[in-house]
């Protein structure tokens, strides 16, 4: 079955979701508009590397539905993981609002269906960008996908994702299991290799997903992780040492003008997101790491209270 119609009987079962997704069928008409256009003009040649018929209407379209495909992803994806790490009596008022049912296998089918979801489309965006190349001899395709990851619009690169990952890995080993998503996330696994440690998972399609759970900053297995708008991922105290903050104040004091050690993007700090699911799963794959950095961190943090708490006071006190 060829993949268009595969994504078109994959969003129609979804159809009482109302999910929001790629305009797959209505993008190749497009393309193949602007193909017999250009046989029209210059039977001899493919359409050209600027063409108003594609360029006007296909990547705004494209950039405008993968920005939806996203942002629904990133919402629902965050929603789903507040569910299971709150308790007590928001637990509680989160399980009722969302008429979710309280146990293990509504959670993993969830994040299966998400994961699926996320996919699937990043598959279609794929295609689609690279049947544009082939009709136009040319790496606009590529260029633009260079384009959505600048804006972090690209659905693979998404904490949220890699938090769905961890997730899964977390609730594998509990008494309650839901086949489908077993299967999906069955190649989902932490890999150490000399002491550094990546989130690897091959998915449906040959598609392979990898986060690096190495810290760019200290150069170790990350600990309590927080990935910033860019979508870089970081220990959080390194993530507070490069934004010039303390962990008293945390990153949301951060100055817009403080940039990305890696990608030097400015006002990444304000919407980091903490990667609770990833830190949990590190916790239990490298235990004796874990401890030690814990142990170390415990009084780098005492410290920097300490010292921000006696600023406080001499301000107060004039002294």
């Amino acid at each position: 079955m060829k993949f268009c119609k595969k994504y078109e009987e994959y969003m129609q079962k979804q159809g009482k979701k109302k999910l929001p997704g790629v305009g797959f069928k209505k993008l190749k008409k497009i393309l193949k508009t602007c193909r017999k256009q250009s046989h029209f003009h210059h039977p001899a040649s493919n359409c050209p590397h600027h063409c108003s018929v594609c360029d006007g209407t296909f990547f705004p379209s494209l950039l405008e539905e993968m920005s939806a495909v996203v942002g629904f992803f990133n919402h629902r994806a965050q929603k789903l993981l507040e569910l299971h790490l709150s308790s007590g009596f928001s637990k509680c008022i989160i399980w009722l609002k969302d008429k979710l049912k309280g146990n293990h296998v509504a959670l993993i089918q969830e994040g299966g269906d998400l994961v699926t979801y996320a996919i699937i489309n990043a598959i279609a965006m794929r295609k689609i960008l690279k049947k544009y190349d082939k009709i136009h001899y040319s790496k606009q395709g590529q260029a633009f996908k260079s384009q959505v990851q600048s804006k972090h619009i690209e659905i693979l690169q998404s904490p949220w994702l890699c938090e769905l990952m961890a997730f899964h890995i977390n609730l594998r080993e509990s008494r309650v299991h839901s086949s489908s998503a077993s299967t999906l996330f069955e190649g989902c696994c932490v890999v150490l290799n000399d002491g550094k440690s990546s989130l690897s998972c091959e998915l449906f399609d040959s598609v392979k997903i990898d986060f690096d759970l190495t810290c760019s900053i200290c150069l170790e297995t990350l600990f309590d992780p927080v990935s910033l708008s860019c979508g870089h991922i970081f220990c959080y105290m390194c993530a507070c040492k490069a934004a010039s903050v303390t962990i008293v104040d945390g990153l949301k004091e951060a100055s817009p003008c403080q940039k990305c050690p890696i990608c030097r993007e400015g006002g990444v700090y304000e919407g980091a997101v903490h990667l609770e699911e990833v830190h949990i799963l590190l916790s239990r794959s490298c235990p004796e790491y874990w401890e030690e950095r814990r142990k170390a961190e415990k009084v780098e943090r005492v410290q920097q209270t300490k010292e921000h708490w006696e600023s406080q006071c001499r301000l107060f006190t004039g002294i």
